[in-house]
């Protein structure tokens, strides 16, 4: 039974290691892929909205959503790293949980490699 008050949805650009990675630190966290495969991104955000979720991805689609089309969230975070590898995700991903974890629910999270921009 996760532990953790932040739930999760990882929408299918997510690397399925990065759930295992979040499911064994005991978050609860929701896949697309293993729920509703090839929704859109605007259904991906509906259901965040709906049942509470933070979207993970790597889906610069989703800031045009919020910011250009105003849409509700509870909160993205979107990983813009230079590097592709798995391991510099989930290493991104911890320090954001450690460092921001007040700042995560309703907060558009954009993580660089050296930089973590945060906007309502």
């Amino acid at each position: 039974m996760p532990k953790k008050a932040v739930r999760f949805l990882a929408d299918e650009s997510l690397e399925y290691r990065i759930v295992k990675h979040l499911r064994k630190l005991e978050y609860d966290i929701t896949t697309i892929a293993e729920i509703s495969p090839s929704i859109s991104d605007f259904e991906v955000l509906s259901k965040a909205v709906s049942e509470n979720r933070i979207i993970l991805t790597n889906d610069k689609d989703f800031g045009d959503l919020v910011f250009l089309n105003f849409l509700p969230h509870k909160g993205v975070i979107l990983f813009r790293l230079r590097s592709e590898r798995v391991e510099d995700k989930i290493k991104a991903l911890n320090y954001v949980l450690k460092n921001y974890k007040r700042q995560i629910k309703n907060n558009f999270i954009v993580v660089e490699d050296d930089n973590v921009r945060i906007r309502m």
